[in-house]
């Protein structure tokens, strides 16, 4: 159903474009006085484009189902399949592991390998099928104009890479310095007799003072820094728009293209870089559905207690 849908979607700015084909050579006609403007036939191609996104919206939303029960139904599995292993796990497990992390792996872990699994895998599919069907028909529609959309990817990733490479050094330093900030807050709490009993509270102030504004500065420069890759990829894009653009208006008056055609273009340009960065989001989810997955098996995997042997016939021989 989401390969189904995402043919649906793809297809449609491509049958869209014959109407915008229709109502400019139309309009061209008039002007000359040769023609008029086919109504009747912009109108047949307006309902196969709103039955091709319909059928694309039915396709999507019978996938969100099933891909909800699919997910929903692993998650009740998992958890009783935990809930049976815990009665029969030995009991140094529970001496040598919180109770904690054990509630963490039916509840946490549970529902982010349901998360993961219902957002993770159905975007994956979609993106990466509609990355292949928009460069088929971005190459259906000129071969040339492909290319230079294409161009603009590599440049995108360089000028990603760069922004992730200035920013991901903050994002480390925030993390350790959070880290060190919690720590220093737990200690405080809990030694606050000792502060006190030392006169020792200026200094903590000061000391948490100093890692609070440490943590605020690799805050907002990583926060800052991460927020450029968005303008960044926008003003990116909006070349490779103009890029298309120029050249589509060049064939166009050759008369290798129609202005449909150019107008099916740039919405596919635009369809094309979407699912990338999608897809590299994803990578993200599913790294937490991998880490998820390993805790949740890694439980299920633990030897368990030998049964009491022979328990019911213990008493076998024995006289009253």
């Amino acid at each position: 159903f989401a390969i189904g849908s995402t043919v649906f979607s793809v297809v449609g700015p491509k049958v869209l474009s014959e109407a915008t084909t229709v109502l400019f050579d139309g309009a061209v006609a008039q002007a000359a006085g040769a023609g008029s403007i086919d109504f009747d036939a912009i109108g047949r191609i307006l309902l196969a484009t709103l039955a091709l996104y319909l059928a694309s919206a039915a396709c999507s939303w019978v996938q969100s189902w099933v891909m909800s029960y699919i997910s929903q139904q692993t998650c009740y599995r998992l958890r009783d399949a935990i809930a049976r292993k815990i009665e029969r796990v030995p009991f140094g497990y529970f001496e040598r592991n919180s109770t904690g992390d054990t509630l963490s792996r039916i509840t946490n872990d549970v529902d982010t390998l349901g998360q993961s699994l219902n957002q993770g895998v159905t975007q994956m599919i979609t993106s990466a099928v509609t990355v292949v069907g928009v460069l088929v028909m971005m190459l259906s529609i000129n071969a040339v104009m492909t290319l230079v959309a294409l161009v603009m990817i590599p440049v995108s990733m360089a000028l990603v890479m760069v922004v992730v490479r200035l920013s991901q050094k903050h994002f480390v330093a925030q993390q350790r310095l959070l880290g060190a900030l919690n720590g220093q807050v737990e200690e405080t709490c809990s030694g606050h007799a000792v502060v006190r009993a030392f006169g020792r509270e200026g200094a903590t102030v000061e000391a948490y003072e100093r890692d609070n504004e440490a943590l605020y500065a690799a805050g907002w420069k990583a926060q800052f820094l991460s927020g450029l890759m968005m303008p960044v990829l926008g003003f990116v894009g909006n070349l490779g728009y103009v890029a298309v653009a120029v050249s589509g208006a060049f064939f166009a008056v050759t008369g290798a293209i129609t202005v449909g055609d150019i107008q099916a273009f740039i919405q596919y340009v635009k369809n094309f870089t979407q699912p990338i960065t999608q897809l590299a989001q994803v990578s993200n989810v599913l790294q937490s559905l991998a880490a998820a997955a390993e805790r949740i098996f890694a439980f299920l995997d633990l030897p368990e207690m030998d049964e009491a042997p022979a328990a019911a016939g213990a008493g076998e021989g024995a006289e009253g």
